[in-house]
């Protein structure tokens, strides 16, 4: 049993599936593992054992039944504290929010449910979601499964970490500018970021919504693609039989490689070679537009994030982290035609990067340039605080800006992720290079 907590969610679900595994009994294992784990507090916001023992209950009878919902039905995910949970406070990691209690499950939280999948609870965030690095001090901190003095990763901190602590089979995130893909990458998981538009915002605690994407944050590839499933209750990628042999993959070299730190850089380049060894071929790429893109964050992401938050922020700002207050007012520093030239200019740089990588299967690069941060430095100097929340979500934000999909692997190498972007839209084709990329980096 104690097995369950390690094994992918698509094993857990073949063996309640062959009748090995009892629903009831796999929730009451991660509920025991939770309730035990010293933790508990800094990764889960709250348990909601109730509802999980419910669902998994339901779960069981229907596979008893032979009715069974989905491949996952019966299987334990833990959700971050932006999914509107009925009847749970959901507080999206921020004293601006506390006790709020939702009416309605967010609509991806109610078609997983749909699909089977039982909810074991919230987890913990950074504050709104507008932080890669996942440092919380009005909640918590979850720490960095490979680091203990380091932080997991944002604003999914808390998604990773009950994932790669095993108390949870899988969990789902959001990403607006990296929140899926760098706590992956810093726990050695899997984290696909969809396409904006792909899944359902509603009833999901937003930051900016033109680039918010929903996602999970998992063990394989194929629990991704079963969870994307899941999420949007459709049939999951066939990923059988996927090969590495004559894909081409683009390494991309503007931006995405400047100042690698000693041990993401190792780990991506020994990535590269195990891809070319498998079969694929890989050409490194420029793609200078890119230097005109990257600026434009400042601009896009603040001014939507202050715009959505302003009024709630400014009647309490002694009630958020401080360093995520200042991030919020550099949206004040933007007018409406900054904003508005901003997406302008952006649009073509998207349009010119689909013409420039058409010729690729994927575009590949590192998750993130740096490994977690310590969670002391980051609390003593503001200035690195800045500087390394930053450099954390560079290289991620480029998916975002572009309006790609993207999925981040691990490895090998501890906390360094190798990421695979695609065109908008083409999850199930990149949930298959992953799938045969994930094979060749085992």
């Amino acid at each position: 049993m104690q097995d369950w907590l390690t094994m992918t969610a698509a094993n857990l679900g073949r063996g309640i599936d062959e009748g090995q595994i009892d629903p009831v009994n796999l929730c009451k294992t991660y509920l025991d593992a939770i309730d035990a784990h010293p933790l508990r507090d800094r990764i889960y916001a709250r348990v909601t054992a109730d509802r999980a023992m419910a669902e998994a209950r339901a779960a069981s009878a229907r596979a008893k039944a032979g009715h069974r919902l989905s491949p996952l039905d019966g299987v334990p995910i833990s959700w971050k504290d932006l999914f509107d949970t009925a009847g749970t406070v959901t507080e999206a990691g921020s004293m601006l929010l506390k006790d709020r209690v939702p009416d309605a499950d967010a609509r991806v939280l109610k078609n997983a449910t749909a699909m089977g999948l039982v909810c074991l609870g919230k987890t913990h965030m950074s504050e709104l979601a507008f932080s890669g690095l996942g440092h919380n001090p009005s909640t918590a901190t979850p720490p960095c499964v490979n680091d203990m003095d380091a932080v997991s990763g944002g604003s999914s901190s808390g998604a990773a970490a009950s994932v790669a602590f095993g108390l949870a089979a899988a969990a789902i995130g959001s990403d607006t500018g990296g929140s899926v893909r760098v706590p992956a990458a810093w726990n050695d998981l899997v984290g696909l970021k969809t396409t904006a538009g792909r899944l359902p915002l509603e009833g999901v605690v937003p930051l900016a919504r033109k680039f918010d994407t929903i996602g999970p944050l998992c063990r394989s590839v194929e629990d991704a693609g079963l969870l994307l499933a899941a999420l949007e209750g459709t049939k999951p990628a066939d990923l059988d039989r996927a090969d590495l042999e004559g894909l081409r993959f683009a390494d991309l070299r503007t931006v995405a490689v400047d100042d690698l730190a000693d041990v993401p850089a190792a780990g991506f380049k020994a990535a590269v070679e195990k891809l070319k060894d498998a079969g694929a071929v890989v050409e490194e790429i420029s793609f200078p537009a890119l230097e005109d893109a990257m600026p434009l964050s400042g601009c896009l992401f603040t001014a939507e994030a202050y715009g959505l938050w302003r009024d709630v922020i400014e009647a309490n700002p002694d009630a958020m982290y401080v360093e995520i207050l200042e991030r919020f007012r550099l949206g004040k520093t933007h007018s409406g035609p900054d904003y508005v030239a901003a997406w302008t200019k952006l649009e073509g740089i998207r349009k010119l990067y689909l013409q420039a990588s058409a010729g690729f299967d994927a575009v590949i690069l590192p998750t993130a340039p740096i490994l977690p941060p310590k969670r002391e430095r980051l609390e003593q100097d503001h200035d690195y605080y800045v500087s390394a929340n930053l450099m954390t979500l560079r290289n991620t934000r480029i998916g975002n800006l572009l309006g790609l999909c993207a999925i981040t692997l691990p490895t090998g190498t501890a906390s360094c992720g190798l990421t695979m972007m695609a065109a908008p839209g083409c999850e199930e084709r990149l949930l298959r290079l992953a799938a045969a990329a994930e094979e060749a980096l085992a």
